[in-house]
Protein backbone atom coordinates (compact mmCIF):
# COMPACT_ATOMS: atom_id res chain seq x y z
CA UNK A 1 0.00 0.00 0.00
CA UNK A 2 2.73 2.59 0.80
CA UNK A 3 4.18 1.96 -2.47
CA UNK A 4 0.85 2.58 -4.34
CA UNK A 5 0.72 5.70 -2.35
CA UNK A 6 4.33 6.92 -3.48
CA UNK A 7 3.44 6.22 -7.50
CA UNK A 8 0.38 8.10 -7.06
CA UNK A 9 2.37 10.96 -5.79
CA UNK A 10 4.79 10.96 -8.66
CA UNK A 11 2.30 10.52 -11.23
CA UNK A 12 0.56 13.93 -9.57
CA UNK A 13 3.61 15.71 -9.55
CA UNK A 14 4.43 15.16 -13.39
CA UNK A 15 1.26 15.95 -14.42
CA UNK A 16 1.86 19.27 -12.77
CA UNK A 17 5.29 19.98 -13.91
CA UNK A 18 3.82 19.54 -17.39
CA UNK A 19 1.18 22.04 -17.12
CA UNK A 20 3.67 24.57 -15.84
CA UNK A 21 5.97 23.80 -18.70
CA UNK A 22 3.66 23.77 -21.68
CA UNK A 23 1.98 27.41 -20.13
CA UNK A 24 5.71 28.21 -19.94
CA UNK A 25 6.20 27.78 -23.57
CA UNK A 26 2.78 29.53 -24.74
CA UNK A 27 4.03 32.92 -23.07
CA UNK A 28 7.59 32.85 -24.36
CA UNK A 29 6.27 35.74 -26.82
CA UNK A 30 5.58 38.11 -23.67
CA UNK A 31 7.60 40.83 -22.79
CA UNK A 32 10.60 40.00 -20.07
CA UNK A 33 9.68 42.28 -17.80
CA UNK A 34 5.81 41.34 -17.86
CA UNK A 35 7.12 37.26 -17.59
CA UNK A 36 9.27 37.30 -14.32
CA UNK A 37 6.22 38.70 -12.12
CA UNK A 38 3.31 36.34 -13.47
CA UNK A 39 5.89 33.27 -13.44
CA UNK A 40 6.66 34.01 -10.01
CA UNK A 41 2.91 33.98 -9.35
CA UNK A 42 2.38 30.98 -11.29
CA UNK A 43 4.67 28.77 -9.68
CA UNK A 44 3.41 29.88 -6.02
CA UNK A 45 0.18 28.90 -7.11
CA UNK A 46 1.45 25.33 -8.42
CA UNK A 47 3.28 24.71 -5.65
CA UNK A 48 0.30 25.43 -3.62
CA UNK A 49 -1.31 23.04 -5.20
CA UNK A 50 1.27 20.45 -5.42
CA UNK A 51 1.71 20.73 -1.88
CA UNK A 52 -2.19 20.79 -1.18
CA UNK A 53 -2.11 16.91 -3.28
CA UNK A 54 1.19 15.75 -1.24
CA UNK A 55 -0.63 16.79 2.20
CA UNK A 56 -4.47 15.20 1.36
CA UNK A 57 -2.45 12.13 0.31
CA UNK A 58 0.04 11.69 3.38
CA UNK A 59 -3.16 12.02 5.32
CA UNK A 60 -5.26 9.91 3.67
CA UNK A 61 -2.33 7.34 4.37
CA UNK A 62 -1.73 8.30 8.03
CA UNK A 63 -5.13 7.92 8.50
CA UNK A 64 -5.52 4.40 7.12
CA UNK A 65 -2.36 3.58 9.04
CA UNK A 66 -3.80 4.62 12.15
CA UNK A 67 -7.18 2.74 11.61
CA UNK A 68 -5.08 -0.49 10.81
CA UNK A 69 -2.66 -0.19 13.87
CA UNK A 70 -5.83 0.89 15.77
CA UNK A 71 -7.23 -2.43 14.51
CA UNK A 72 -4.28 -4.52 14.87
CA UNK A 73 -4.25 -3.30 18.53
CA UNK A 74 -7.63 -4.39 19.24
CA UNK A 75 -7.17 -7.97 17.89
CA UNK A 76 -4.33 -7.72 20.31
CA UNK A 77 -6.15 -7.16 23.33
CA UNK A 78 -8.70 -9.60 22.58
CA UNK A 79 -5.79 -12.26 23.30
CA UNK A 80 -4.42 -10.59 25.80
CA UNK A 81 -6.73 -11.93 28.68
CA UNK A 82 -6.53 -15.64 26.87
CA UNK A 83 -3.14 -15.64 26.86
CA UNK A 84 -1.45 -14.36 29.86
CA UNK A 85 -2.30 -17.19 32.25
CA UNK A 86 -0.06 -19.42 29.69
CA UNK A 87 3.93 -19.19 30.47
CA UNK A 88 2.47 -22.09 33.09
CA UNK A 89 0.98 -25.16 31.75
CA UNK A 90 1.20 -26.88 35.00
CA UNK A 91 -0.90 -23.87 36.63
CA UNK A 92 -4.33 -23.18 37.01
CA UNK A 93 -5.71 -20.83 35.16
CA UNK A 94 -6.51 -17.27 37.60
CA UNK A 95 -10.55 -17.25 37.73
CA UNK A 96 -12.16 -16.21 40.45
CA UNK A 97 -15.52 -18.60 40.63
CA UNK A 98 -18.99 -18.13 42.32
CA UNK A 99 -19.82 -20.97 44.08
CA UNK A 100 -24.24 -21.92 43.69
CA UNK A 101 -24.24 -24.97 45.00
CA UNK A 102 -21.98 -26.90 47.16
CA UNK A 103 -18.59 -26.76 48.38
CA UNK A 104 -15.41 -29.05 47.89
CA UNK A 105 -14.35 -31.74 50.50
CA UNK A 106 -10.91 -31.64 51.91
CA UNK A 107 -10.23 -34.83 51.04
CA UNK A 108 -9.72 -35.79 47.47
CA UNK A 109 -12.04 -38.08 45.73
CA UNK A 110 -11.20 -41.06 42.98
CA UNK A 111 -13.22 -39.54 39.88
CA UNK A 112 -14.52 -36.46 39.07
CA UNK A 113 -17.44 -36.09 36.80
CA UNK A 114 -17.93 -33.13 34.55
CA UNK A 115 -20.64 -31.05 32.92
CA UNK A 116 -21.33 -27.67 31.37
CA UNK A 117 -24.40 -26.90 30.73
CA UNK A 118 -26.06 -22.92 28.95
CA UNK A 119 -29.68 -22.06 27.86
CA UNK A 120 -30.86 -24.03 25.34
CA UNK A 121 -33.82 -23.24 23.11
CA UNK A 122 -35.57 -26.24 23.33
CA UNK A 123 -35.59 -28.74 26.04
CA UNK A 124 -32.97 -29.08 29.23
CA UNK A 125 -31.83 -32.42 30.53
CA UNK A 126 -29.35 -31.15 32.86
CA UNK A 127 -31.49 -32.71 35.72
CA UNK A 128 -31.98 -35.79 34.02
CA UNK A 129 -28.40 -36.49 33.80
CA UNK A 130 -27.24 -35.83 37.40
CA UNK A 131 -30.35 -38.19 38.76
CA UNK A 132 -28.97 -40.59 36.62
CA UNK A 133 -25.30 -40.64 37.31
CA UNK A 134 -26.48 -41.06 41.38
CA UNK A 135 -29.01 -43.79 40.34
CA UNK A 136 -27.09 -45.52 38.76
CA UNK A 137 -24.47 -45.54 41.30
CA UNK A 138 -24.40 -47.91 44.28
CA UNK A 139 -23.69 -46.24 48.07
CA UNK A 140 -19.74 -47.52 47.58
CA UNK A 141 -19.30 -45.77 44.34
CA UNK A 142 -21.24 -42.51 45.83
CA UNK A 143 -18.40 -42.08 48.29
CA UNK A 144 -15.65 -41.89 45.21
CA UNK A 145 -17.45 -39.48 43.04
CA UNK A 146 -17.92 -35.36 43.00
CA UNK A 147 -19.82 -34.11 40.29
CA UNK A 148 -19.30 -30.66 39.31
CA UNK A 149 -21.87 -28.26 37.28
CA UNK A 150 -20.56 -25.65 35.54
CA UNK A 151 -23.72 -23.11 34.41
CA UNK A 152 -21.92 -21.29 31.41
CA UNK A 153 -24.70 -19.09 30.85
CA UNK A 154 -24.20 -15.31 30.68
CA UNK A 155 -27.82 -15.06 32.16
CA UNK A 156 -27.22 -15.37 35.43
CA UNK A 157 -31.20 -15.42 36.09
CA UNK A 158 -31.39 -18.71 34.30
CA UNK A 159 -28.19 -20.09 35.98
CA UNK A 160 -30.21 -18.93 39.54
CA UNK A 161 -33.83 -20.60 38.55
CA UNK A 162 -31.70 -23.78 37.47
CA UNK A 163 -29.69 -24.37 40.60
CA UNK A 164 -33.19 -23.98 42.67
CA UNK A 165 -34.13 -26.95 40.62
CA UNK A 166 -31.02 -28.37 41.48
CA UNK A 167 -30.68 -27.54 45.38
CA UNK A 168 -34.44 -28.94 45.78
CA UNK A 169 -34.07 -31.96 43.73
CA UNK A 170 -30.39 -33.35 44.79
CA UNK A 171 -29.77 -31.54 48.29
CA UNK A 172 -29.00 -34.66 50.01
CA UNK A 173 -25.75 -34.78 47.29
CA UNK A 174 -25.01 -30.94 47.97
CA UNK A 175 -25.15 -31.60 51.92
CA UNK A 176 -22.74 -34.61 51.37
CA UNK A 177 -20.47 -33.05 48.99
CA UNK A 178 -20.89 -35.49 45.97
CA UNK A 179 -22.19 -31.85 43.74
CA UNK A 180 -21.17 -28.61 43.28
CA UNK A 181 -22.83 -26.07 41.10
CA UNK A 182 -20.50 -23.38 40.00
CA UNK A 183 -20.35 -20.19 37.32
CA UNK A 184 -17.07 -18.91 35.66
CA UNK A 185 -18.27 -14.41 35.66
CA UNK A 186 -18.23 -13.55 31.49
CA UNK A 187 -15.57 -11.01 32.29
CA UNK A 188 -12.87 -13.70 32.55
CA UNK A 189 -13.85 -14.95 28.88
CA UNK A 190 -12.10 -13.41 25.91
CA UNK A 191 -13.41 -11.40 22.90
CA UNK A 192 -15.96 -13.94 21.49
CA UNK A 193 -17.34 -11.83 18.48
CA UNK A 194 -15.52 -11.26 15.14
CA UNK A 195 -13.32 -14.24 15.29
CA UNK A 196 -11.57 -16.20 12.60
CA UNK A 197 -14.42 -18.44 10.38
CA UNK A 198 -12.14 -21.83 10.14
CA UNK A 199 -14.35 -24.35 7.96
CA UNK A 200 -16.71 -21.00 6.86
CA UNK A 201 -18.63 -21.53 9.89
CA UNK A 202 -21.11 -18.98 10.65
CA UNK A 203 -20.40 -16.25 12.88
CA UNK A 204 -23.05 -17.22 15.41
CA UNK A 205 -21.97 -21.16 15.07
CA UNK A 206 -17.91 -19.83 15.61
CA UNK A 207 -19.63 -18.22 18.54
CA UNK A 208 -20.96 -20.98 19.80
CA UNK A 209 -18.24 -23.80 19.73
CA UNK A 210 -15.54 -21.31 20.62
CA UNK A 211 -17.03 -20.04 23.92
CA UNK A 212 -17.91 -23.80 24.78
CA UNK A 213 -14.24 -24.45 24.63
CA UNK A 214 -13.61 -21.83 27.11
CA UNK A 215 -16.28 -23.26 28.94
CA UNK A 216 -14.93 -26.96 29.24
CA UNK A 217 -11.64 -24.88 29.99
CA UNK A 218 -12.97 -23.33 33.11
CA UNK A 219 -14.30 -26.51 34.06
CA UNK A 220 -11.28 -28.09 33.63
CA UNK A 221 -8.99 -25.79 35.57
CA UNK A 222 -11.83 -26.09 38.20
CA UNK A 223 -11.68 -29.54 39.02
CA UNK A 224 -7.99 -29.88 38.77
CA UNK A 225 -7.29 -31.19 42.92
CA UNK A 226 -10.42 -32.81 43.51
CA UNK A 227 -9.79 -36.55 42.52
CA UNK A 228 -7.21 -39.08 41.22
CA UNK A 229 -9.27 -39.24 37.46
CA UNK A 230 -11.75 -36.49 35.59
CA UNK A 231 -14.47 -37.98 33.68
CA UNK A 232 -15.84 -35.00 30.50
CA UNK A 233 -19.67 -35.60 30.32
CA UNK A 234 -22.26 -33.60 27.95
CA UNK A 235 -25.44 -32.72 30.12
CA UNK A 236 -28.36 -34.89 28.14
CA UNK A 237 -26.44 -38.72 29.00
CA UNK A 238 -27.67 -41.02 30.43
CA UNK A 239 -25.20 -43.80 32.38
CA UNK A 240 -25.03 -47.52 32.59
CA UNK A 241 -25.38 -48.96 35.78
CA UNK A 242 -22.37 -49.33 38.41
CA UNK A 243 -20.88 -47.29 35.52
CA UNK A 244 -17.97 -46.30 38.32
CA UNK A 245 -16.89 -50.39 38.72
CA UNK A 246 -16.24 -50.96 35.30
CA UNK A 247 -14.33 -47.91 34.53
CA UNK A 248 -12.07 -48.97 37.52
CA UNK A 249 -11.76 -52.63 36.71
CA UNK A 250 -10.45 -50.88 33.27
CA UNK A 251 -8.10 -48.38 35.01
CA UNK A 252 -6.46 -51.05 36.92
CA UNK A 253 -5.68 -53.23 33.68
CA UNK A 254 -4.08 -50.68 32.60
CA UNK A 255 -1.95 -49.47 35.19
CA UNK A 256 2.01 -49.55 34.13
CA UNK A 257 1.15 -48.57 30.50
CA UNK A 258 0.68 -44.98 29.57
CA UNK A 259 -2.77 -43.24 28.47
CA UNK A 260 -3.78 -40.06 27.97
CA UNK A 261 -7.59 -41.04 26.94
CA UNK A 262 -9.31 -43.97 27.70
CA UNK A 263 -13.16 -43.42 26.05
CA UNK A 264 -16.19 -45.41 27.43
CA UNK A 265 -18.21 -43.85 24.51
CA UNK A 266 -17.79 -43.11 21.15
CA UNK A 267 -19.25 -39.70 20.87
CA UNK A 268 -18.35 -36.81 21.36
CA UNK A 269 -17.84 -34.86 24.98
CA UNK A 270 -18.81 -37.89 26.05
CA UNK A 271 -17.52 -40.61 28.65
CA UNK A 272 -14.01 -39.07 28.13
CA UNK A 273 -11.63 -39.99 31.52
CA UNK A 274 -8.10 -38.11 31.97
CA UNK A 275 -5.70 -37.86 34.50
CA UNK A 276 -6.31 -35.10 36.88
CA UNK A 277 -2.55 -33.87 36.83
CA UNK A 278 -3.40 -33.29 32.81
CA UNK A 279 -6.59 -31.07 33.88
CA UNK A 280 -4.36 -27.84 33.66
CA UNK A 281 -2.73 -28.77 30.41
CA UNK A 282 -5.71 -29.58 28.94
CA UNK A 283 -6.98 -26.54 29.91
CA UNK A 284 -4.33 -24.32 28.92
CA UNK A 285 -5.04 -25.68 25.68
CA UNK A 286 -8.21 -24.95 25.16
CA UNK A 287 -8.23 -21.47 25.84
CA UNK A 288 -4.68 -21.17 23.95
CA UNK A 289 -7.19 -22.57 20.47
CA UNK A 290 -10.53 -21.95 21.32
CA UNK A 291 -11.24 -20.32 18.31
CA UNK A 292 -9.91 -22.86 15.89
CA UNK A 293 -11.96 -25.60 15.96
CA UNK A 294 -14.63 -27.89 17.82
CA UNK A 295 -13.62 -29.40 21.34
CA UNK A 296 -13.93 -32.60 20.35
CA UNK A 297 -11.30 -32.14 17.44
CA UNK A 298 -8.96 -30.24 20.13
CA UNK A 299 -9.31 -33.44 22.37
CA UNK A 300 -8.42 -35.79 19.91
CA UNK A 301 -4.88 -32.97 19.22
CA UNK A 302 -4.21 -33.17 22.81
CA UNK A 303 -4.12 -36.72 22.73
CA UNK A 304 -2.29 -36.99 19.53
CA UNK A 305 0.41 -34.10 21.10
CA UNK A 306 0.99 -36.10 24.57
CA UNK A 307 1.97 -39.15 22.77
CA UNK A 308 -1.23 -40.87 22.81
CA UNK A 309 -1.36 -41.85 18.71
CA UNK A 310 -4.09 -44.24 19.27
CA UNK A 311 -7.93 -44.68 20.35
CA UNK A 312 -8.28 -46.72 23.48
CA UNK A 313 -12.19 -46.98 23.59
CA UNK A 314 -13.90 -49.74 25.72
CA UNK A 315 -17.03 -51.65 24.58
CA UNK A 316 -19.92 -51.61 25.90
CA UNK A 317 -20.41 -48.03 26.00
CA UNK A 318 -20.93 -46.92 29.34
CA UNK A 319 -23.04 -43.54 28.24
CA UNK A 320 -25.59 -43.01 26.33
CA UNK A 321 -26.50 -39.53 24.44
CA UNK A 322 -30.38 -39.12 25.37
CA UNK A 323 -30.91 -35.30 23.95
CA UNK A 324 -33.36 -34.87 21.27
CA UNK A 325 -32.74 -30.81 20.66
CA UNK A 326 -28.87 -29.36 20.62
CA UNK A 327 -27.79 -26.65 22.42
CA UNK A 328 -26.65 -25.06 19.41
CA UNK A 329 -30.40 -23.46 18.54
CA UNK A 330 -32.25 -26.26 19.32
CA UNK A 331 -31.42 -27.83 16.37
CA UNK A 332 -32.60 -31.61 16.00
CA UNK A 333 -29.53 -33.98 17.30
CA UNK A 334 -30.87 -38.27 17.43
CA UNK A 335 -27.35 -39.02 17.65
CA UNK A 336 -26.78 -42.26 19.37
CA UNK A 337 -24.19 -44.91 20.56
CA UNK A 338 -25.27 -48.18 19.34
CA UNK A 339 -23.00 -50.04 21.83
CA UNK A 340 -24.24 -48.39 24.76
CA UNK A 341 -25.53 -51.30 27.16
CA UNK A 342 -27.50 -50.71 30.43
CA UNK A 343 -25.47 -53.48 32.30
CA UNK A 344 -22.09 -52.75 31.41
CA UNK A 345 -20.13 -54.74 34.52
CA UNK A 346 -19.40 -56.96 31.68
CA UNK A 347 -17.30 -54.48 29.32
CA UNK A 348 -13.91 -55.96 28.39
CA UNK A 349 -10.58 -54.61 29.44
CA UNK A 350 -7.79 -55.83 26.89
CA UNK A 351 -4.50 -55.76 28.79
CA UNK A 352 -1.70 -53.76 27.22
CA UNK A 353 0.29 -56.12 24.91
CA UNK A 354 2.03 -56.37 22.13
CA UNK A 355 0.60 -58.54 18.59
CA UNK A 356 2.75 -60.75 16.36
CA UNK A 357 1.68 -62.49 13.36
CA UNK A 358 3.06 -64.47 10.36
CA UNK A 359 -0.39 -64.39 8.27
CA UNK A 360 0.22 -61.85 5.19
CA UNK A 361 -1.56 -58.59 6.26
CA UNK A 362 -3.91 -56.82 3.60
CA UNK A 363 -3.11 -53.15 3.28
CA UNK A 364 -2.84 -51.44 6.45
CA UNK A 365 -5.79 -53.87 8.71
CA UNK A 366 -2.98 -54.49 10.35
CA UNK A 367 -2.84 -57.03 14.08
CA UNK A 368 -3.57 -54.33 16.43
CA UNK A 369 -6.82 -53.72 14.90
CA UNK A 370 -8.24 -56.38 16.21
CA UNK A 371 -7.07 -55.89 19.78
CA UNK A 372 -8.16 -52.44 19.65
CA UNK A 373 -12.15 -51.52 20.72
CA UNK A 374 -12.18 -48.94 17.52
CA UNK A 375 -14.32 -50.07 14.84
CA UNK A 376 -11.38 -51.92 12.44
CA UNK A 377 -10.35 -55.08 12.49
CA UNK A 378 -7.54 -57.32 11.32
CA UNK A 379 -7.51 -58.51 7.45
CA UNK A 380 -5.20 -61.62 6.49
CA UNK A 381 -4.17 -63.18 3.00
CA UNK A 382 -5.67 -67.01 3.10
CA UNK A 383 -3.86 -68.65 6.44
CA UNK A 384 -1.60 -71.88 6.02
CA UNK A 385 -1.67 -74.14 8.66
CA UNK A 386 0.29 -73.51 11.38
CA UNK A 387 0.32 -69.89 10.66
CA UNK A 388 -0.43 -67.55 14.09
CA UNK A 389 -1.39 -64.57 15.68
CA UNK A 390 -0.10 -63.65 19.12
CA UNK A 391 -0.95 -61.39 21.92
CA UNK A 392 2.28 -60.55 24.28
CA UNK A 393 1.00 -58.70 27.50
CA UNK A 394 3.48 -56.04 28.85
CA UNK A 395 3.07 -57.97 32.47
CA UNK A 396 1.41 -61.73 32.98
CA UNK A 397 -2.27 -61.45 33.66
CA UNK A 398 -4.84 -63.14 35.46
CA UNK A 399 -7.86 -63.58 32.99
CA UNK A 400 -11.22 -64.98 33.77
CA UNK A 401 -12.68 -64.72 29.55
CA UNK A 402 -12.01 -64.42 26.50
CA UNK A 403 -13.96 -64.09 23.60
CA UNK A 404 -12.98 -63.90 19.66
CA UNK A 405 -15.21 -62.92 16.74
CA UNK A 406 -13.79 -63.40 12.99
CA UNK A 407 -15.49 -62.42 10.25
CA UNK A 408 -17.85 -59.77 9.52
CA UNK A 409 -21.38 -59.14 8.01
CA UNK A 410 -20.31 -58.42 4.71
CA UNK A 411 -17.98 -60.97 4.20
CA UNK A 412 -19.33 -63.46 6.67
CA UNK A 413 -16.58 -66.32 4.77
CA UNK A 414 -13.61 -64.57 5.63
CA UNK A 415 -13.42 -66.48 9.17
CA UNK A 416 -11.60 -68.70 10.81
CA UNK A 417 -12.60 -72.34 9.64
CA UNK A 418 -10.11 -74.26 11.63
CA UNK A 419 -8.37 -73.12 14.27
CA UNK A 420 -7.28 -73.23 17.96
CA UNK A 421 -6.81 -71.05 20.65
CA UNK A 422 -3.70 -71.51 23.17
CA UNK A 423 -1.96 -69.33 26.27
CA UNK A 424 1.18 -68.95 27.25
CA UNK A 425 3.85 -68.29 29.50
CA UNK A 426 7.77 -67.88 29.89
CA UNK A 427 8.20 -65.11 26.87
CA UNK A 428 11.41 -65.40 24.41
CA UNK A 429 12.11 -62.75 21.81
CA UNK A 430 12.73 -65.07 18.15
CA UNK A 431 13.49 -63.46 14.55
CA UNK A 432 9.44 -63.24 14.46
CA UNK A 433 8.79 -61.11 17.94
CA UNK A 434 7.99 -62.04 21.15
CA UNK A 435 6.12 -65.26 22.10
CA UNK A 436 5.76 -67.80 25.00
CA UNK A 437 8.27 -70.91 24.94
CA UNK A 438 5.22 -73.05 26.28
CA UNK A 439 1.32 -73.15 25.64
CA UNK A 440 -1.56 -74.74 26.41
CA UNK A 441 -4.74 -75.59 24.17
CA UNK A 442 -8.07 -73.51 25.35
CA UNK A 443 -10.30 -75.35 23.05
CA UNK A 444 -11.29 -74.89 19.03
CA UNK A 445 -12.50 -72.15 17.09
CA UNK A 446 -16.75 -73.01 16.04
CA UNK A 447 -17.71 -70.89 13.29
CA UNK A 448 -15.64 -68.59 13.41
CA UNK A 449 -15.88 -67.91 16.76
CA UNK A 450 -14.33 -68.88 20.31
CA UNK A 451 -15.52 -67.66 23.71
CA UNK A 452 -14.60 -69.32 26.95
CA UNK A 453 -15.05 -68.48 30.70
CA UNK A 454 -13.61 -69.31 34.20
CA UNK A 455 -10.35 -68.83 32.70
CA UNK A 456 -8.19 -68.39 35.88
CA UNK A 457 -9.74 -72.09 36.79
CA UNK A 458 -8.36 -73.73 34.22
CA UNK A 459 -5.35 -72.23 33.89
CA UNK A 460 -2.52 -72.04 37.05
CA UNK A 461 -0.48 -69.75 35.69
CA UNK A 462 -0.37 -65.82 35.02
CA UNK A 463 -0.99 -65.86 31.47
CA UNK A 464 1.55 -63.60 29.38
CA UNK A 465 0.63 -64.66 25.88
CA UNK A 466 -2.91 -65.54 23.94
CA UNK A 467 -2.31 -67.57 20.69
CA UNK A 468 -4.61 -68.53 17.45
CA UNK A 469 -3.00 -71.08 15.47
CA UNK A 470 -4.49 -71.73 12.34
CA UNK A 471 -5.10 -75.80 12.19
CA UNK A 472 -5.90 -75.89 8.33
CA UNK A 473 -5.13 -74.19 5.37
CA UNK A 474 -8.27 -71.52 3.30
CA UNK A 475 -8.36 -70.31 0.48
CA UNK A 476 -10.46 -67.31 1.72
CA UNK A 477 -9.10 -64.42 3.67
CA UNK A 478 -9.00 -64.19 7.81
CA UNK A 479 -10.97 -61.04 9.20
CA UNK A 480 -10.28 -61.05 13.01
CA UNK A 481 -12.72 -58.56 13.92
CA UNK A 482 -12.21 -58.58 17.94
CA UNK A 483 -10.48 -60.11 20.24
CA UNK A 484 -11.94 -59.24 24.22
CA UNK A 485 -10.61 -60.06 27.09
CA UNK A 486 -12.01 -60.04 30.87
CA UNK A 487 -9.43 -60.00 33.61
CA UNK A 488 -8.99 -60.62 37.25
CA UNK A 489 -6.66 -59.05 39.49
CA UNK A 490 -3.07 -59.33 38.51
CA UNK A 491 -1.07 -61.59 40.19
CA UNK A 492 1.98 -59.52 40.72
CA UNK A 493 -0.38 -56.48 42.62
Amino acid sequence: MRIHFLSGLQDQRYFTMRIMWKYLDKMRCFRKRSTIPFLGILITCLLFVNLYIEDGYVLEEDKRMMRETSTHQLNSERYVHTFKDLSNFSGTINVTYRYLAGSPLPRKKFLTIGLSSVKRKRGNYLLETIKSIFDQSSYEELQEIVVVVHLADFDLNWCETLVQDITRKFAHHIIAGRLLVIHAPEEYYPVLDGLKRNYNDPEDRVRFRSKQNVDYAFLLNFCTNLSDYYMMLEDDVRCSRNFLTAMKKVITSREGSYWVTLEFSKLGYIGKLYHSNDLPRLAHFLLMFYQEMPCDWLLIHFRGLLAQKDVVRFKPSLFQHMGYYSSYKGAENKLKDDDFEEDSLDIPDNPPASLYTNINVFENYDASKAYSSVDEYFWGKSPATGDFFIIVFDKSTRISKIKITTGTDDRQNDILHHGALEVGEKVIGTKKGKQCSTYITLGEFKNGNFEVYDVEHKITFPIECVRIVVTASQKEWLIIRSISLWTTQSSNQ
